[in-house]
């Protein structure tokens, strides 16, 4: 990455938990401050303390606001109306509007701002301590440099996958924007199942998050080798994980169950849109 794909202008409407873990990552990457505004009504006491601190200007009047370089949307779905009646004067003819908004296509923001190049991008919670990963999509009037501006964006908050149709975008949000909270869920039943066979809550539920956490880190170290090779290579044969995987991966199994939730919350990220 380099310093030249760093926009010298960016205005962050919303800086909720997402678009405030984003402003730290910028911030560390070495975005100058000078160059940063943010906008967010509902501003959180730590965004008002980071902002002072670092020096970045929050809630300055619009109209003393030139159309900046990048301008990202992190702002509710439901709230886009809203704030494109605000923020509509601050997309210029060659402005990038970055969108992580859940649901809301290019079309969508297209109908609402005067934005010809638009990536829209979702990423996931682990942005908050740079270990996210976000799907981007970049309509056809993004030239290269401003896609390299929006992936060096991305970046700061963990790892970046670029799928070719933005139709694509709304199964990134089903597996990784969601995903997060499925792998929470199933340290909840792991640790519930621990219980149920007898072991103390607090113990179940410190073994239960330590696995997922350690199994997560090996994954990460081990980025050449298949999760199937990984699974494979905790299970012997007739042992204790090969009975309980024959539960998992029956023809009922988390398989099934993981491909109706993805699913589902690929069917509601095409509801939110419009």
């Amino acid at each position: 990455m380099s310093p030249t794909d760093l926009p010298s202008s960016l205005v962050l409407v919303g800086a909720g938990k997402m678009g405030g873990a984003m402003l730290q990552g910028w911030l560390a990457l070495g975005l100058p401050p000078a160059a940063v505004s943010a906008l967010d009504p509902f501003a959180s006491q730590e965004l008002i303390d980071l902002c002072a601190a670092r020096g970045v200007a929050l809630n300055p009047p619009l109209a003393s606001l030139s159309p900046p370089q990048v301008l990202v949307l992190a702002v509710k779905p439901q709230m886009l109306d809203q704030a494109a009646l605000g923020i509509a004067p601050l997309v210029g003819s060659d402005t990038l509007v970055v969108s992580i908004m859940a649901g809301k296509t290019m079309g969508d923001i297209a109908a609402r701002l005067p934005a010809s190049a638009i990536v829209r991008a979702m990423p996931n919670t682990p942005a908050a301590v740079g270990r996210g990963v976000t799907g981007a999509a970049a309509s056809a009037g993004v030239a290269p440099a401003q896609r390299a501006m929006a992936d060096a964006l991305l970046r700061a908050i963990g790892r970046v996958e670029w799928v070719a149709d933005e139709a694509l975008i709304d199964a990134v949000t089903a597996v990784s924007g969601s995903g997060p909270a499925y792998v929470f869920h199933m340290v909840e039943a792991l640790a519930a199942a621990g219980e149920a066979v007898g072991l103390p809550a607090d113990i179940a539920m410190r073994l239960a998050r330590a696995t997922v956490e350690g199994s997560g880190e090996l994954m990460f170290r081990e980025p050449d080798v298949s999760a199937a090779q990984l699974r494979k290579n905790v299970t012997s044969p007739g042992g204790t994980t090969a009975a309980a995987l024959d539960v998992l991966m029956a023809p009922d199994g988390l398989t099934q169950l993981m491909e109706r939730a993805v699913a589902a919350a690929r069917r509601r990220a095409g509801e939110l849109s419009g």
